[in-house]
């Protein structure tokens, strides 16, 4: 078993439950945790966050479906856009480097944080 697991399960854990609550954790949670808790690369953080998400989405969605909470128009419409930007945001992912990407990602975590607050 790998020395990490419990860290990793926890990690997990406090993703999920952010993910379920807020819409949110893959890569606010998931992504600082990898960096400064398991020494993962920050690109390497980045893409596996995005490989995680997907059975985090899954289950928020089957059970969010099911309470009938989902506005489709919204959802096709952002489903579009937000499929060819992921395609391009892998595409440049690995030209940036380990600082550049923490900076953007920095900056985009406090702008979001702001736009809450404020």
């Amino acid at each position: 078993m790998d020395k990490y697991f419990l860290k990793i399960l926890i990690i997990g854990f406090i993703a999920g439950l952010c993910n379920g609550i807020f819409g949110s954790g893959g890569g606010t949670i998931l992504v600082p945790a990898m960096v400064f808790l398991l020494d993962i690369r920050e690109n390497k953080s980045h893409a596996t966050a995005i490989a995680v998400i997907l059975p985090l989405s899954i289950i928020s969605s089957v059970f969010y479906i099911s309470s009938n909470k989902v506005n489709w128009n919204i959802t096709y419409q952002v489903a579009i856009g937000s499929t060819i930007g992921g395609y391009i945001g892998s595409r440049i992912l690995n030209k940036f480097s380990d600082v550049t990407l923490r900076k953007i990602f920095g900056f985009s975590m406090i702008a979001a944080a702001l736009r809450l607050v404020l």
